[in-house]
C-alpha cells in the first residue's frame, strides 16, 4: 500500500528521493490542519501525562537533584489551572508578539511600495546566479539579531526568488535553512554562546571543580560554518529543491513582482526613504555609543542576552520599517493619510489570522507539554541509550549530533534542551577523552540542523504559513519534505566538518588555561 502511495505521487521520470520525498510530502498534507494537529497534540499530551503518572521512572532531573515524575494533566486542580491559565498561555506565546509586531510595520512598507522599489533595486544589481548563496549567508548570519531571521529573512526569500523568476518556496526554503538550519554559525559571537557555555561549565565541573568554558570557546568552528552551510545550502536549493518544484504551481493570489523600470518619483522616494532609513541607524548607533548607553547590559555589553538592546530587536524592528515606508508612501502619494497607514497595518494583519489560529493551539500544548514532563523523561532516556551504547570517541560524538538532533523534535528550547542534556553527557564523554568543548559544539551541531523538520518549532507554523502565500494546499507535509535534503545534507556534512576539526587538532574556540584528564 505504501508503494502504492508513493508510485502514485511520481512523474515517470524521478529519480528514488524524489519518490520519498514526495510520499513525505503526500503523506504529511494528510496530516489536519497545523491547528488541529496542536489540539489533537494537546489532547493526546494529556492522557499520556494520565497513563505515565502512575509509572516510577529511575531519573533525576540534573538541573534540579530531583526524580521526574510526570505530571497528571487530567486532575481537577490541573484542568482548572489550564482554564484560569488558558488566555494567559496564548497572550504570553513568545512568537506571537515577535511576530505581529514585526509584521505591523513590514505592512506598511509593503503598502508603500518601499519594498517592492528596494527588490527592484537589489535584483538590478546582484547577479542571479549569487542570489542562493547571498540570500543563505543573510539567513545565516541573522541569528545575532535573534528571531528576526523568522520574521523577516525567510519570507524575503520567497518574495526575493518570485521576482527573479524563480519559484517562491525554493527562496522559503533556503531561507529557512539559513535561519534555523544555521542557527548555531555565524561569523560573530552571540547570546547563545556564554548561555551554552554556562550550562556546559557547570556539567563539566561534576567531574573537575575547576574546570571553566569560555563563552568563546567554540568561536572558530561556529565562525567558519557559514562557508560551509551556504556551499551545501546552495546545491541543496539548486540541484534538489528547484527542480522538484517545477512541477508545483504558483498560487494566482500572489501575482509576481513588477520588475519594470522605475519611475523618476520611486526614485526620488527610494532615496529619500534609504535616507531616513539610514538617519534613524545613526541615532540608534548614537544612543548606544556611550558606556552609559540605556541600551547596555548592566555590564556594559551590547549583544549580551539581558542586553535591553538585543531585547528590543523586534520593536526596533517594527520602527526601521515604518521609517522608509511612511516616507516612501507620502512622496509617492500612496499615503495621503494617516489613515491609509491604519489601512496598511489592518490589511496586514487579515493576512496573519490563520497564524493566530494555529498560535493560539500551538501555545496551549507547547504549555501542557512542558508542565508534564515527558518531554525532560524521554531526553534523560535518550542520554542514558547513548551512553549504554559505550562507542568509540568518533562515533560517540556524532551519536550526540544525532541524539540531539531527536530530543529537538520534543523540546524546542535550546537553553532547556542543553540544560538537561549537559550534566549527563559532558561527564560521561570527558571520562572518554572528550572535551566539554567538543560535546557542546556536537550538541550545537545536532540541535541546529533538526530545527527546520521540528513542528515543535514555535515557528514552524509561521513558516507554513509564508508557503501557503504562493501554494494554498502548502502543509506540514510540504515544508517537511522540502526542508528533509536540507536536514540530511547539514546534518553529514556539519558532523563531518566537526570529526574534521578534531582529527586535524584545530582548535574550535578560545579554551580557558585548564585541561581535564581522567
Amino acid at each position: 500500500m505504501i508503494n502504492k502511495d508513493i508510485d502514485d505521487c511520481l512523474l515517470p521520470n524521478t529519480n528514488r528521493i524524489d519518490r520519498y520525498l514526495a510520499f513525505i510530502e503526500r503523506a504529511g498534507n494528510k496530516i489536519p490542519d497545523p491547528a488541529i494537529l496542536f489540539f489533537w497534540a494537546l489532547i493526546i499530551t494529556w492522557c499520556l501525562s494520565a497513563i505515565l503518572s502512575n509509572i516510577s521512572f529511575d531519573l533525576i532531573n540534573p538541573r534540579t537533584g530531583e526524580a521526574v515524575i510526570v505530571t497528571n494533566l487530567l486532575t481537577g486542580k490541573a484542568l482548572a489551572y489550564f482554564l484560569a491559565n488558558m488566555v494567559t498561555t496564548f497572550t504570553g506565546f513568545a512568537p506571537l508578539g515577535l511576530v505581529l509586531v514585526s509584521m505591523l510595520g513590514v505592512g506598511v512598507a509593503e503598502a508603500s511600495g518601499f519594498i517592492t522599489t528596494a527588490l527592484k533595486k537589489i535584483l538590478s544589481i546582484m547577479p542571479s546566479r549569487l542570489l542562493t548563496p547571498m540570500l543563505l549567508l543573510v539567513a545565516i548570519l541573522s541569528s545575532i539579531a535573534g528571531d528576526a531571521g523568522y520574521l523577516l529573512i525567510i519570507p524575503l526569500g520567497g518574495v526575493l526568488f518570485h521576482a527573479a523568476g524563480r519559484h517562491p518556496l525554493a527562496g522559503i526554503a533556503a531561507a529557512f535553512a539559513g535561519v534555523s538550519g544555521g542557527f548555531s554559525a555565524n561569523f560573530f559571537p552571540s547570546s547563545i554562546d556564554p548561555l551554552l557555555a554556562g550550562f556546559t561549565q557547570t556539567a563539566a565541573r561534576l567531574l573537575a571543580p575547576d574546570y571553566i568554558v569560555n563563552p568563546l570557546a567554540n568561536i572558530i568552528f561556529t565562525s567558519v560554518s557559514p562557508l560551509l552551510l551556504v556551499a551545501i545550502g546552495w546545491y541543496v536549493t539548486e540541484k534538489i529543491i528547484e527542480p522538484r518544484l517545477s512541477q508545483t504551481p504558483i498560487g494566482h493570489q500572489d501575482e509576481k513582482p513588477d520588475l519594470g523600470t522605475i519611475s523618476e518619483l520611486e526614485s526620488k522616494a527610494f532615496r529619500y526613504a534609504c535616507w531616513a532609513l539610514m538617519a534613524g541607524i545613526a541615532l540608534l548607533i548614537a544612543a548606544v555609543i556611550p558606556d552609559s548607553s540605556a541600551l547596555r547590559s548592566a555590564a556594559g555589553e551590547i549583544t549580551g542576552s539581558s542586553a535591553p538592546l538585543m531585547r528590543s530587536i523586534v520593536p526596533l524592528t517594527f520602527i526601521l520599517f515604518i521609517i522608509p515606508g511612511y516616507v516612501y508612501g507620502k512622496i509617492t502619494g500612496k499615503f495621503k493619510s494617516s489613515n491609509d497607514i491604519v489601512g496598511a497595518m489592518s490589511d496586514t494583519m487579515a493576512t496573519m489570522s490563520l497564524y493566530i489560529v494555529m498560535s493560539f493551539f500551538c501555545s496551549l500544548f507547547l504549555a501542557a507539554f512542558i508542565h508534564s514532563n515527558i518531554g525532560t523523561m524521554l531526553a534523560l532516556y535518550g542520554a542514558e541509550f547513548l551512553k549504554a551504547l559505550n562507542l568509540p570517541s568518533q562515533f560517540t560524538v556524532v551519536s550526540v549530533i544525532i541524539l540531539t538532533s531527536g530530543v529537538n523534535l520534543v523540546i524546542g528550547t535550546s537553553s532547556a534542551k542543553w540544560a538537561l542534556l549537559a550534566p549527563v553527557l559532558v561527564p560521561m564523554l570527558m571520562a572518554v577523552g572528550i572535551s566539554p568543548e567538543l560535546t557542546q559544539a556536537a550538541y550545537r551541531v545536532g540541535d541546529s540542523v533538526s530545527n527546520i523538520i521540528s513542528p515543535m518549532l514555535v515557528f514552524f507554523p509561521l513558516v507554513v504559513r509564508y508557503c501557503q502565500r504562493y501554494h494554498k494546499s502548502a502543509g506540514i507535509g510540504t515544508l517537511v519534505s522540502l526542508m528533509m535534503p536540507f536536514s540530511l545534507a547539514m546534518l553529514i556534512g556539519w558532523a563531518l566538518f566537526l570529526l574534521t576539526f578534531w582529527a586535524l587538532g584545530i582548535p574550535l574556540g578560545i579554551q580557558a588555561p585548564y585541561s581535564y584528564t581522567m
